[in-house]
């Protein structure tokens, strides 16, 4: 698993770090959110939505009641909230498996709480705040999907 840090000192800076992860991202790829309350994690989706043509990405809203938004883009971009799932049982009767066939980019918020069902070639991201509005933005990536990711 490769690891790299990434910096944010704003909403505004977590989008653009989002929309250059982005570029690399291909249909069929899992993206994986953790983070606190406040995070940042709906700000990061709304950066990989710019990143992957959706027309309007500041209309992407954290799911947390609908569950699943979906937007299109050069890719569709699958947005799913976990966190008010009870566990990976509830993930499977949403029809994650069906989303992951689908072809598009698939995206967890507080992917944590459902950990048993993402694949293992899982792109992970952590949020971590460092100050009102600074993130730290930790990414794991297999070895093999992390070089997609390098300059």
């Amino acid at each position: 698993m490769a690891e790299w840090t990434l910096t944010s000192d704003s909403p505004e800076a977590t989008r653009d770090q989002a929309q250059a992860l982005a570029a690399n991202l291909q249909p069929g790829d899992v993206v994986a959110l953790v983070g606190p309350l406040g995070a940042g994690k709906t700000q990061f989706v709304k950066g990989l939505a710019a990143g992957l043509g959706v027309v309007d990405p500041q209309g992407v809203n954290s799911p947390t009641f609908t569950l699943i938004q979906e937007y299109h883009g050069r890719a569709t971009l699958y947005h799913l909230d976990a966190y008010r799932l009870a566990g990976a049982r509830e993930l499977d009767a949403l029809g994650f498996d069906e989303l992951l066939d689908a072809g598009g980019v698939v995206v967890v918020e507080w992917a944590d709480r459902v950990s048993a069902m993402l694949p293992p070639e899982a792109i992970w991201i952590e949020l971590t705040p460092t100050g009102e509005q600074s993130r730290t933005l930790t990414v794991r990536a297999p070895a093999l999907i992390a070089t997609r990711f390098r300059d």
